[in-house]
């Protein structure tokens, strides 16, 4: 795989039917429409995709799914975290199988390991596949923090060449590039624009669930264009599903906007429960205000 990975990529939903069956017709026409509305990249099973709520053989369905409907029209990274390393290389190479152009591997997340454990954890991924892998550094969530002194070693494994960091210390993007060189790509995970402006290469976005394009064009002008008065007036105006989809909001609001907006992604899988009615009041206000609700008027 020589293709870099660039641009803003969807960490996306999963969706379910009404009796929270894993919806592959739902699935398909998702992953479709992010591709049609000019969205750089897919990755699948990640934490909004609740690969923690499926079986293994649910996982395999929505990685194929997913690779097969893209056909190549845009990279697709699965997600293969796992706390017990075998259980990453297994979910790393069925990756590999099935056809995919990377993986997102997020550290064990529960077990609090050390910086050598971490790199045997990573090293021994990166051996067992020829995929590239994108690190995701999220310390609210994994219990590890991939500090930049962490990254620069990890980015010494071969394929190790990506990493999603998802902190709100954007210094940290700096320092990375800083420490690593050409060794490692940053994609911004939480904050999108800001990012951009220190030297990330991408973004893994919850909201591009919701806008794929408008999310796209913020990259393109920031990024690529550095354009960022035209930038900045298009983030104030994609800021209230950033807010909405931020927290522990971001899997049962993204598909209560979906659904509002006739993409029926079903409900979160428990212990997630769907979006309270007073938030769901307040996801149907944005997303009238932002004219994505069919029928609606900005």
């Amino acid at each position: 795989m020589t293709k870099a990975f660039r641009g803003t990529y969807t960490v996306m939903i999963t969706p379910f039917d009404a009796d929270g069956a894993l919806d592959v017709p739902a699935l398909e026409a998702f992953t479709d429409w992010q591709v049609r509305e000019g969205i750089h990249g897919l990755i699948p099973l990640g934490s909004t995709g609740e690969f923690l709520s499926m079986t293994e053989a649910e996982r395999e369905t929505v990685a194929r799914c997913v690779i097969d409907t893209v056909a190549g029209r845009v990279p697709v990274l699965i997600g293969a975290g796992a706390e017990w390393t075998d259980d990453a290389v297994r979910a790393a190479r069925m990756a590999e199988r099935a056809g995919a152009d990377g993986v997102m591997i997020i550290p064990p997340y529960y077990s609090s390991p050390t910086e050598d454990e971490l790199y045997h954890h990573y090293a021994t991924i990166g051996a067992a596949i020829d995929l590239p892998i994108m690190i995701y550094n999220n310390p609210a969530t994994a219990n590890v923090d991939l500090t930049p002194p962490i990254v620069a070693r990890l980015s010494t494994i071969p394929n190790v060449s990506y990493i999603k960091e998802s902190t709100l210390e954007v210094t940290r993007i700096r320092d990375i590039l800083d420490l690593c060189g050409d060794r490692m790509t940053v994609f911004g995970g939480i904050l999108g624009f800001e990012s951009f402006v220190e030297g990330a290469e991408g973004w893994v976005s919850v909201g591009s669930n919701i806008m794929p394009a408008a999310f796209v064009e913020l990259f393109t002008l920031t990024a690529d264009a550095r354009d960022y008065d035209a930038a900045r007036t298009l983030y104030k105006t994609v800021l209230p599903v950033i807010r909405l989809v931020g927290g522990h909001h971001y899997v049962a609001a993204t598909k209560a906007a979906l659904g509002m907006m006739g993409q029926g992604v079903g409900a979160p899988r428990a212990p997630r429960l769907p979006s309270t009615p007073a938030y769901q009041a307040q996801i149907r206000q944005v997303l009238h205000d932002l004219d994505l609700i069919p029928g609606s008027v900005a």
